[in-house]
């Protein structure tokens, strides 16, 4: 019966073990590279902006619903003519102005200045809303 273990192989001194165990400089830099590209590239990411906001508004009825929006700088607002007769979205100080829209046509904007934005429809003027919208940072500013 032989014994588990070669007892004549020779064994691997101190030097030589430690020498395996330690990582070569070729992978610490790799590493190490990469663990700081990979911190760089979460920055990226995070400092990224996140997708725009999204406000919706219905048209039905003569109203606008709901009739008063608050919203960050960067969203965009969409109105939607759910009546059965045609209605615009016009901008007081003609910052923006829809076609006429028929039964389901959308009309979208992005307010991207922080400010009172009042409209209407032009061919139902009695007919009126209010977008504010705020600093994307959460300040209120009001032109």
């Amino acid at each position: 019966m032989q014994p588990d273990h070669d007892e004549n192989r020779e064994r691997p001194s101190r030097r030589n073990l430690l020498e395996r165990m330690t990582p070569r400089p070729d992978f610490v830099r790799s590493a190490v590279f990469g663990g700081l590209l990979g911190l760089l590239a979460g920055a990226a990411v995070m400092a990224a902006p996140g997708p725009s906001a999204y406000m919706a508004v219905k048209i039905d009825n003569f109203t606008f619903t709901p009739q008063h929006v608050t919203v960050k700088a960067g969203t965009t607002v969409t109105w939607t003519n759910q009546d059965d007769i045609p209605h615009t979205v016009t901008s007081a100080t003609k910052a923006f102005r829809s076609k006429a829209l028929d039964t389901d046509d959308k009309y979208s904007f992005t307010f991207t200045t922080a400010g009172v934005y009042e409209y209407f429809c032009s061919l139902h003027p009695h007919m009126t809303g209010t977008v504010v919208v705020e600093e994307a940072t959460g300040g209120n500013t009001v032109p």
